[in-house]
């Protein structure tokens, strides 16, 4: 079993190492999402799959393809074995940029119309059916699963990186500039409630993340930079840089407890850092080349990175010390 999320400290974040790889993609994997309350991970590659796991054994239990659309982002739904997915082709002849989906029976429940470009953030609200797509178009539209029609629209500047607080009472859009606005999720038409400002750094932010206690947000930048913030004032808590890698994005994420930050670079190495001391406390080979995807597991001791292949990362207490050759799991 892996280590109970109280646990964790810098030996237990140092003790990380590979205990499972999945090698079978063609192409890189373009996102993944862990289920909030079941054992489950989703995601979704080039090589039009979208592929369902079961991460307390490590077992591959389904996949699906999806020629027609493709499979871009993709994120869960409150319904283990329903998912949103973006599309990858033909947006422009068919404005089919979202799809409701059905793991159990591989049925389509709905198609979201409207945005005219590919999306490039997805996420779904903690708390209820709404939730929010950011898209090329400079668009951020906000759903409900249960209607067909876009809910709201937010015309921003440049490519937007859209973000729910865990509680569902906030959400956050990040944008050119290095701006991040704040809304209100139940009155967000009446704008911003307040705005910051990464200063110094104007790079397109590729993916932002609040912390599960909802004082701190997580920004990685297209020059590598991250950014942990003050999620009320907006002051810059921490900056960590990275090595850098033509044409490919990073991800960093919180550990459920909000003190650590782990990421991907570049270089195809992986860093953790404690917010609290600022230190970096572990750096690894990430065996799979520059990570793309990094998301931490909700309720485990686990984080899951992904490329052209996905693995995932538990406490090895034993070999805390060094690192270890990563299993390979053939599936």
């Amino acid at each position: 079993m892996t280590k109970a999320i109280s646990e964790l400290d810098d030996e237990a974040v140092r003790s990380m190492s590979v205990g499972a790889v999945f090698t079978d993609y063609v192409g890189k994997i373009s996102s993944l999402d862990f289920h909030r309350k079941e054992d489950l991970l989703i995601t979704a590659s080039e090589d039009d799959s979208i592929r369902l796991y079961d991460i307390s054994s490590a077992t591959l239990l389904k996949t699906t393809y999806h020629k027609k659309h493709g499979a871009d982002h993709v994120c869960f739904t409150h319904h283990p074995s329903s998912i949103l997915c973006s599309s990858r082709y033909n947006i422009d002849a068919t404005s089919e940029s979202l799809r409701y989906l059905s793991m159990y029976d591989n049925r389509c429940l709905r198609y979201f119309k409207g945005h005219k470009e590919r999306i490039v953030s997805l996420c779904m609200s903690p708390i209820n059916d709404s939730f929010m797509s950011g898209s090329l178009d400079h668009s951020v539209r906000i759903w409900d699963l249960r209607v067909n029609a876009c809910q709201g629209i937010l015309r921003l500047r440049g490519r937007p990186t859209v973000a729910y607080d865990q509680q569902g009472l906030v959400f956050a859009v990040a944008m050119e500039g290095g701006a991040i606005k704040l809304f209100d999720s139940r009155s967000y038409d009446k704008g911003p409630f307040d705005t910051f400002l990464v200063g110094g750094d104007t790079a397109e932010v590729c993916d932002i993340k609040f912390s599960n206690d909802g004082k701190s947000m997580v920004l990685t930048t297209t020059n590598y930079n991250i950014y942990v913030l003050d999620a009320y004032g907006g002051e810059k808590r921490c900056v960590f840089s990275l090595e850098t890698c033509p044409n490919v994005t990073t991800e960093a994420a919180f550990t459920p407890d909000g003190r650590y930050v782990v990421s991907g670079s570049g270089d195809g190495t992986l860093h953790a850092w404690n917010i609290g001391t600022r230190n970096e406390v572990a750096s690894w080979n990430s065996y799979i080349g520059p990570v793309t995807c990094l998301k931490w597991a909700p309720r485990r001791a686990m984080f899951a990175t992904a490329s052209t292949a996905l693995a995932f990362w538990i406490p090895n207490q034993a070999n805390s010390s060094e690192e270890r050759a990563p299993a390979e799991t053939g599936v």
